[in-house]
């Protein structure tokens, strides 16, 4: 029996209704399989264990590492991300909670897979475009807010001196005191470029698809039944496999080191020896 022959969530995206959901920052968490399967398609092992309910992957170079665990708890963090630099030992994590859209998240996870750029971006300047407002305070922390006032970003440590941190926060308008839609957690020493990436996917304003019951908070977000529907969907999600695929190979290939050039150590004693 295959999965698909199951009534579940594995039957997606062709199994339900889809509506065209924004802003996607409140559209809820999406299809897991938008990050994972990408991950996998470029060559990330499932080293999972198959009799515990989370998945667990590890990049080809063994330096990154992806893990997705529910928990029940609405404000758990499901996504945690490691990394390091070849030949260090320490590294960097960094988590995510339970509602982070897939489209978001991705922005890094498929960075993860792009040559580093020579140098760093600024991550500011990314949001201030979009039209976010930023701020600093006396203390040194910096704040991007955006212009609904939910979403903010947030660069901040216990001490000026010491371990700076970012986090992203969501709170609840009008709702209990610390309850959020979503959080994050990103290690200031995550690569800047995989923190680029991520913040350029959480300044994207394009809407997302989500069905009828995924979005958690229906009221904060415009929910219309538009947009691609199941096969259309799925075909997207095989190009972007597809796209994945090629990208992955092509960084190989320019990773891969040259070929000597010449001829061979045998070919060349061969030409001597009947020279002579």
């Amino acid at each position: 029996m295959r999965a698909s022959d199951v009534s579940s969530r594995a039957a997606e995206p062709t199994s339900r209704i889809w509506f065209e959901t924004q802003p996607r920052h409140l559209a809820g968490r999406g299809d897991p399989r938008h990050i994972t399967q990408a991950l996998r398609a470029t060559g990330w092992k499932n080293v999972s264990d198959p009799d515990l309910p989370q998945v667990v992957l590890t990049a080809p170079d063994h330096l990154h590492t992806l893990v997705l665990e529910p928990e029940p708890e609405p404000s758990a963090m499901w996504w945690t991300l490691t990394g390091r630099r070849p030949g260090q030992f320490w590294g960097w994590s960094s988590r995510f909670g339970s509602q982070t859209p897939v489209e978001i998240l991705a922005g890094l996870t498929d960075a993860l897979n792009q040559p580093e750029p020579e140098t760093d971006p600024e991550i500011w300047p990314i949001l201030t475009g979009a039209g976010w407002a930023f701020e600093q305070d006396e203390r040194g922390d910096e704040t991007a807010r955006h212009p609904d006032g939910i979403l903010s970003l947030r660069r901040w440590s216990t001490d000026p001196s010491e371990r700076h941190f970012w986090s992203v926060e969501t709170p609840l308008p009008h709702g209990p005191g610390g309850r959020h839609v979503w959080r994050a957690s990103l290690d200031d020493s995550m690569p800047r470029h995989l923190l680029a990436a991520f913040v350029t996917a959480l300044a994207a304003d394009e809407p997302v698809q989500r069905a009828m019951y995924d979005v958690p908070h229906t009221h904060l977000v415009s929910h219309e039944r538009r947009g691609p529907q199941g096969e259309e969907l799925a075909a997207a999600h095989k190009a972007r496999l597809a796209t994945a695929r090629a990208l992955a190979r092509k960084a190989r290939r320019k990773s891969a080191p040259a070929a000597p050039s010449g001829p061979p150590p045998a070919a060349a004693r061969t030409t001597t020896s009947r020279s002579r």
